[in-house]
């Protein structure tokens, strides 16, 4: 996964993810899994977000996280300074039991262990991917994802 696998191993304590988590991961930022959420506006933290308001790729997540409230963590994430952490039953329920099921299933987790290793990894994920403060798009996020 190139220059992915740099990102989440210099953004996640203790180096690289494991495969089952690049998985999730991927399927979160890459794919539609959010696109059955709520259209609403972008969120200052995804203003660079292309695809935002389709509810999918990394812009939909930071949205549906900001949407359910965490948008003080979204945007320590994508701005300077510290990554405010989220515990994994903030994201799972901003994520919705649909989408922690179907990415569980993919991954081969169990979802509590999805919860716990995404809530451990996205801040720095995010962060490292949003390096400039603003969220790329869609297109180079699978970029990402396929180097």
């Amino acid at each position: 996964m190139g220059m992915f696998d740099n990102a989440s191993g210099q953004a996640v304590p203790g180096g690289s993810l494991a495969k089952p988590l690049m998985i999730a991961l991927g399927a979160l930022m890459v794919g539609k899994m959010l696109s059955g959420g709520s259209q609403s506006s972008a969120s200052p933290a995804a203003s660079g977000a292309q695809d935002s308001s389709q509810g999918g790729g990394l812009g939909g997540l930071l949205d549906k996280l900001s949407n359910a409230g965490h948008s003080d963590k979204v945007s320590s994430w994508v701005g300077n300074g510290p990554n405010a952490p989220i515990q994994p039953s903030q994201l799972g329920t901003a994520l919705g039991p649909q989408t922690v099921s179907s990415l569980a299933q993919q991954s081969g987790l169990n979802e509590q262990d999805l919860l716990s290793q995404l809530s451990q990894a996205l801040p720095g994920v995010v962060d490292k991917l949003t390096a400039n403060g603003q969220v790329p798009s869609q297109q180079d996020i699978s970029k990402l994802f396929q180097g």
